[in-house]
């Protein structure tokens, strides 16, 4: 391992340390309240980064998989019960996960013969399909009413919720920093940047995609699992919502697609600015009008995201000094990103 890759590994352990102890300084059930919902979409972020940001195919169908995971949890827990301790839903998040990432191989391996226009098409129907499962199976749904899941025994703002979606959030974020630097990470790269011409050269780029969009798809099941048990409540409108997907869309190009922290670093920023936006302007709805407005002048003024954007100023600037051409792509096996 390099010295610039030991150094960003150990930013990224301060950073997960930092989050660790953050639930236990800071008590205040707003603040824990929001705290989950950073955490939520900044794992959804990473997640979906994997597939949109990596191979550069935009499925807009990743949200079906969370609604999925939602009612996975909520009718496991009905018929297993939670424990006495309230915690076995959250041990029974990787056996969702595991089931979401196994049933989206199919999915993927159908999807992902399509090209860039017609996968997003592909996945978007996808999100209509589970939406109208959810509603028409109500032997196992209960349909527009929703089904429940039992109490925990805590608070819902207790540290378990937090905590779980910290353990999931820090295994996408390692994930996504293996992939980068993995054949795969190069494979997907590749993907990206000329199908034709990887598959040209022998890179399997139907397997590639299809194991990036299974590992994606299982993370984002496991965080709608542990969003039902906080809920409390799932029904079909609110499980497998498309704002939820756009709520995972916009923190990745925000902070930067294709990069390890950027789509973190999005959501960092875009759920506290919605949340205060919707506090302050919330009754007459122009906090979305105004939440619109601040990402659209970030996103124009910073077209390749936050963290890209950053980059290439530093290496301006470096490149000015030595007299040497710039070099404004970012590669594959750089880690500071």
């Amino acid at each position: 391992m390099s010295r610039l890759s030991t150094a960003g590994v150990a930013r990224g352990a301060i950073f997960i340390g930092a989050l660790l102890a953050f639930p236990f300084a800071f008590a205040q059930h707003w603040v824990l309240n929001m705290a989950f919902f950073v955490l939520m979409y900044a794992g959804l972020a990473q997640a979906w980064n994997l597939m949109g940001g990596y191979s550069g195919y935009v499925s807009l169908g990743h949200v079906a998989f969370f609604g999925l995971g939602a009612y996975a949890e909520a009718i496991l827990a009905k018929h297993i019960g939670i424990g006495a301790s309230g915690l076995l839903p959250f041990m029974l998040l990787p056996v969702v996960g595991i089931g979401a990432a196994l049933l989206g191989v199919p999915v993927a391996w159908l999807s992902v013969r399509t090209r860039h226009m017609t996968f997003a098409i592909v996945t978007l129907t996808l999100l209509f399909v589970v939406q109208q499962l959810a509603f028409n199976l109500r032997g196992l749904t209960h349909g527009s009413q929703g089904t429940s899941m039992p109490s925990p025994s805590f608070s819902l703002y207790e540290r378990p919720f937090y905590l779980a979606l910290l353990a999931i959030f820090a295994l996408a974020t390692f994930v996504s920093w293996h992939v980068r630097r993995d054949r795969l990470g190069l494979m997907l790269f590749a993907i990206r940047d000329d199908e034709d011409k990887a598959r040209g050269v022998g890179v399997r780029t139907t397997e590639a995609k299809v194991v990036t969009f299974a590992v994606s798809v299982g993370m984002t099941a496991m965080i709608g699992g542990v969003w039902a048990y906080y809920i409390g409540y799932v029904y079909p409108q609110y499980a497998v919502d498309p704002l939820i997907m756009i709520g995972s869309l916009l923190p990745v190009f925000l902070g930067g697609a294709g990069t390890v922290w950027g789509p973190a670093l999005g959501a960092f920023i875009l759920v506290p600015a919605q949340q205060w936006l919707a506090y302050r302007y919330g009754a007459s709805e122009l906090y979305l009008i105004a939440y619109s407005a601040v990402f659209l002048a970030i996103i124009l003024l910073l077209p390749r995201g936050i963290l890209p954007s950053i980059r290439d100023a530093a290496a301006r600037r470096r490149d000015r000094r030595t007299g040497s051409p710039v070099t404004a792509e970012v590669q594959p096996e750089e880690v500071l990103t």
